[in-house]
């Protein structure tokens, strides 16, 4: 009998080999693997024209600079030498800044107004965002309303309105310079002006000027004002000279103010030994007198009464 033919059957057959467009090799490898070997072989058999090749390594040389430079955080300092370039251009094209009006400027020098603008001896005009430079003066405090103009080819125009300073507001025992909308002009009272008038506690520097306002039209209390103190963001206690405190109501403190100019008027109490003056009820006027003061009252007391018994014991 002939085996052959059976024995061959027995052998173990070799594996076909899957072809990688086949439907087998497309469920056996991850899509991200297929979509690289596609890429890579469309890659290799591109033709790269001559010269090519070191283009592509200039640009991932610059790529690698640039992607260097986010990493470490250096993008202001590229945006600076990029800036630079292109105003040197622009100036060798002639559009160097050959000219600069300046309006408006009172408490900040022509100098500081153009550092704050950003505006250097290399800027150009044909590269300067007029819009952005207006943007950052007016970021600056002081400076309220800014104009920037162009005048092609060389020349340039910048209008500014200045905030007044208008207070001086102490919190947490910081002393600032304040204008009359509350904006912090410095951190610091520059000696000029020492003698605006001082306001304390938080929110005083937004409520000053309605205070301040109602108070100059009492002169004979305005002279007098060393300092005016927010209490709780609700009323004020006004401290005059000699650490005379004088205490307002938080609803009609004008007909407070009246009241105690008509007092001093007529009795002299502003001018008086006392310490404290409260106004914060609308029917009377609480005082206080000075230790000294008190302590005369009281000793005037007792020798008028000693005087009054000395008397009675004469008569009986």
């Amino acid at each position: 009998m002939d085996y052959r033919g059976f024995l061959d059957r027995l052998k173990p057959q070799p594996k076909q080999a899957v072809a990688l467009h086949s439907p087998a090799w497309h469920g056996a490898v991850p899509r991200w693997q297929r979509s690289t070997r596609r890429w890579g072989s469309a890659l290799l058999a591109l033709k790269i024209p001559h010269g090519i090749g070191a283009s592509a390594a200039a640009m991932l040389i610059l790529g690698s600079v640039v992607y260097g430079a986010v990493r470490g955080g250096h993008e202001p300092e590229i945006a600076e030498n990029v800036q630079d370039l292109c105003d040197d251009a622009a100036n060798a094209m002639g559009f160097r800044i050959s000219e600069i009006a300046l309006t408006g400027e009172r408490e900040l020098d022509r100098r500081r107004v153009l550092g704050i603008a950003g505006i250097t001896g290399r800027s150009s005009l044909l590269f300067l965002d007029a819009e952005k430079t207006r943007q950052r003066l007016m970021a600056n405090p002081w400076i309220v309303q800014a104009t920037v103009l162009k005048l092609y080819p060389g020349r340039l125009r910048i209008e500014v309105r200045e905030r007044k300073p208008y207070a001086l507001w102490q919190k947490d025992g910081q002393v600032y310079l304040i204008a009359e909308d509350g904006t912090v002009l410095e951190n610091f009272v520059p000696q000029r002006f020492a003698s605006l008038p001082l306001v304390v506690g938080k929110g005083a520097e937004h409520a000053a000027p309605g205070l301040l306002a109602m108070v100059r039209r009492f002169p004979q209390v305005a002279q007098q004002l060393k300092a005016s103190v927010l209490v709780a963001e609700r009323r004020w206690d006004l401290y005059l000279k000699d650490n005379l405190v004088v205490s307002l109501p938080e609803i009609a403190p004008e007909h407070a103010l009246n009241l105690l100019t008509e007092l001093d008027r007529s009795k002299k109490l502003l001018s008086r030994d006392i310490v404290a003056i409260d106004l914060r009820l609308p029917d009377r006027v609480a005082v206080r007198q000075s230790d000294a003061a008190a302590a005369a009252r009281d000793a005037a007391l007792k020798a008028a009464e000693k005087a009054a018994k000395k008397k009675k014991a004469g008569e009986a």
